[in-house]
């Protein structure tokens, strides 16, 4: 059952309206292409995320990549992603949801383009701490325009087709990787397609994607609100009378609301559930981030060949696209948190056996693959619930600040200190995925002790009074 917060305000509020209005919308074609777009800047944000671990392996001889270039190229460019998207939190209230989108996934493609014509390792470092730097944005902004948009009964099944397009491209690069090794240009071609997607992607997200109604209405653009409400109507198919200024009551001619300070993130009331929010993605994410950067490298140092080991990097990810879409749909039936503690708890089984493959002998391989296909059914594919879950702590003068921040700041941890301490280890089965083990049993808990279930309420959940402890 949901916490609901007391609300301050009457249930007739312009933002309870035009939520309830854009809630009640009937799912239709329309939503499903503002799904698939989004999926697409997905496909190629996570195109470009994971090809970091395959460029480890594949620009290694012909870049000659020492130890130090190899410690950058696995950490630097998520310490850029952090301080991007930091960047991107302080201003992406004051800028469009959408502008944020356009922004991040034209200066990731463009500067992916130029991969192929880097002669040396520092070039090769440079393009990708740019390119972090970029994205730091983008890779987290397409959640809070679908928590704008989609209704909350659907909210889980964009969740679902992003983290499966992203599941896609995870699966996608190791296994082009694998079919290069051994080509002196082989980490050249790995970044054309993503790099080229700068031609297309930009121009259908302009034209496709509608700007965040819940947003104009916060900034006093009451007009521009309904406008986009009823283009949403118009698009859906017209089965719903439109919105009016009217039904906006007497909160029509009132000021714009001013946006809260950055502070109020961390201000009483709202610390709490920023801080599980946060906490709830950096377990998930560091278990993420040490498989994405660090498995090809931990399996080639134990033992394992390198077409081997990007291989069983590419069915851990396979596996994760159907469990992210069961995390999809399990997240309604029992809720976020306890989707999020399934997720995180149900890799422990897979873990384990990946653990102790090197014990099996002849079994080791069958071991390593079954642990891995575990493993991305669950933990991998928890981002489908930690995600949504983190968005839905924030009201809407606080969403884009606090879910990039959110993600930032988790990331900073899972994808930068978490792989730059575990680099030198790889090579040591019980450390490499004991810790992970460790992070996830943790990080299962977190939101089922100190957090509460949100099913997507935006405006009875975060838009009044906070809820006491």
């Amino acid at each position: 059952m949901a916490e609901i917060r007391p609300i301050e305000r009457s249930a007739t509020s312009a933002s309870f309206v035009l939520g309830r209005k854009l809630d009640s919308i009937p799912f239709s074609g329309y939503h499903v292409l503002i799904i698939a777009v989004l999926a697409l800047v997905g496909f190629i944000e996570g195109y470009d995320l994971v090809m970091t671990g395959s460029l480890l392996v594949l620009a290694k001889a012909p870049l000659h990549l020492t130890d130090s270039d190899i410690r950058w190229l696995a950490v630097g460019p998520t310490f850029m992603l952090c301080l991007g998207g930091f960047f991107f939190s302080a201003v992406s209230d004051h800028l469009s949801r959408k502008s944020i989108v356009l922004i991040g996934v034209f200066l990731t493609t463009f500067l992916t383009l130029l991969i192929p014509l880097v002669q040396t390792a520092e070039q090769l470092i440079i393009l990708r701490l740019l390119t972090g730097l970029g994205a730091g944005g983008v890779v987290s902004a397409a959640f809070p325009i679908a928590a704008e948009l989609m209704p909350a009964q659907h909210r889980r099944t964009y969740s679902a087709v992003y983290e499966m397009a992203l599941a896609s491209s995870f699966t996608v690069v190791p296994f082009i990787a694998g079919l290069l090794a051994g080509n002196e240009n082989a980490f050249r071609f790995l970044a054309l397609p993503g790099g080229l997607a700068v031609t297309v992607i930009p121009v259908i997200v302009y034209f496709v994607l509608p700007e965040s109604p819940r947003w104009f209405l916060r900034k006093g653009q009451l007009q521009a609100a309904v406008d986009s409400v009823n283009l949403i109507i118009a698009r859906t198919g017209n089965k719903m009378p439109p919105l009016t200024l009217e039904a906006l009551g007497e909160h029509r001619e009132v000021a714009p609301e001013p946006l809260p300070p950055y502070r109020a993130l961390f201000a009483k009331g709202q610390l709490r559930w920023t801080t599980v929010g946060i906490l709830s993605g950096i377990c998930a994410g560091t278990a993420f981030f040490l498989i994405s950067v660090l498995l090809p490298k931990a399996l080639n140092d134990q033992g394992f060949a390198v077409s081997a080991s990007l291989g069983l990097t590419s069915i851990v990810y396979a596996a994760s696209f159907f469990g992210k879409g069961f995390t999809g749909f399990l997240m309604e039936i029992i809720g976020r948190r306890w989707t999020i503690a399934y997720a995180l708890t149900g890799s422990l089984p897979g873990l384990a056996l990946m653990l102790l493959s090197h014990r099996a002998g002849d079994y080791a391989g069958v071991m390593m693959v079954a642990g891995g296909l575990i493993m991305g059914f669950t933990v991998l594919s928890a981002f489908t619930a930690t995600r949504v879950y983190l968005s839905e702590q924030f009201p809407t003068a606080l969403r884009g600040r606090g879910h990039i921040f959110g993600e930032s700041f988790g990331r900073l941890f899972a994808g930068g200190f978490a792989p730059f301490l575990m680099e030198p280890h790889t090579g040591s089965a019980p450390i490499f995925f004991g810790t992970i083990i460790v992070v996830v049993a943790i990080g299962a808990f977190i939101p089922l002790v100190f957090g509460r279930e949100t099913v997507g309420q935006l405006e009875t959940v975060t838009e009044g009074v906070p809820a006491l402890a």
